[in-house]
């Protein structure tokens, strides 16, 4: 099983984040559990959300105590955050996305399957350009 968790706060999209990577694996032929760790529930509080992928049933529904990956939303690498400045993209949610996407070697085509299935179709576009963007470059 790979363990993820994500860390960042409210309105930075990290459970948006988790849920289009646990989508898109499904739609790969995987099965994942996503879930969220509120406070409460207002911009800018802390947030922390947990993605479960393997290729059998996710049947653990605790929280992650050893993470295979830890994705912070708050303090992305400096060549992420100039990136979503560069194509005026709001946050680093998709960014950070796609670059552990191409960790696991997931296609980019699920990834955008899952932003279609996920996020209201006004914000396709400019999601996909990130997902585009960030796969164009070395992990």
């Amino acid at each position: 099983m790979i363990q993820i968790l994500w860390h960042g706060r409210g309105g930075q999209g990290a459970f948006t984040a988790a849920r289009l990577l646990g989508t898109a694996w499904v739609l790969r032929g995987g099965y994942a559990l996503v879930f969220p760790s509120f406070g409460p529930e207002r911009r800018g509080a802390p947030v922390r959300a947990y993605t479960k992928l393997d290729t059998k049933p996710v049947v653990d529904r605790s929280e992650i105590k050893r993470p295979d990956f830890i994705i912070d939303l708050i303090n992305p690498p400096d060549e992420i955050a100039e990136l979503a400045e560069r194509i005026n993209f709001p946050t680093v949610n998709t960014l950070m996305l796609g670059r552990l996407a191409n960790e696991l070697g997931l296609e980019t085509e699920y990834v955008k399957s899952a932003i279609e299935l996920v996020m209201p179709e006004k914000l396709w576009r400019k999601n996909f350009e990130a997902i585009e963007r960030i796969s164009t470059r070395p992990a």
